[in-house]
């Protein structure tokens, strides 16, 4: 194994990690979290 093939496998771990962070983001389950997330700038104290 040599340093190009090292490369081509850190390539697609990375790639496979932003994948999985986009799925998350966009998970449906997700939602309700982040609307909170979101009001959280505009609730009063």
């Amino acid at each position: 194994m040599d340093v190009m093939d090292l490369r081509s496998l850190f390539t697609v771990a990375c790639l496979g990690v932003f994948v999985g962070i986009v799925a998350w983001a966009y998970s449906r389950s997700n939602k309700s979290q982040f609307e909170e997330a979101a009001r959280l700038p505009l609730s009063e104290d």
